[in-house]
């Protein structure tokens, strides 16, 4: 019986972390841009320059 209570301990505190890291993500603005994420795998990135040191 005593596993059960420090299961649901357990239990408790890992929903508790997360939904800690979920509001810290929420108040430091993570999840403000749901338009852009989208649409940003449809265009290719710059090129890159090579520079080569001689």
């Amino acid at each position: 019986m005593s596993v059960i209570i420090v299961l649901l301990f357990a239990s408790i505190s890992v929903a508790a972390i997360f939904l800690a890291a979920f509001l810290w993500g929420v108040k430091n603005k993570q999840f403000e841009d749901s338009f852009s994420p989208p649409y940003r795998i449809l265009f290719d990135d710059k090129p890159v320059k090579e520079e080569i040191n001689k």
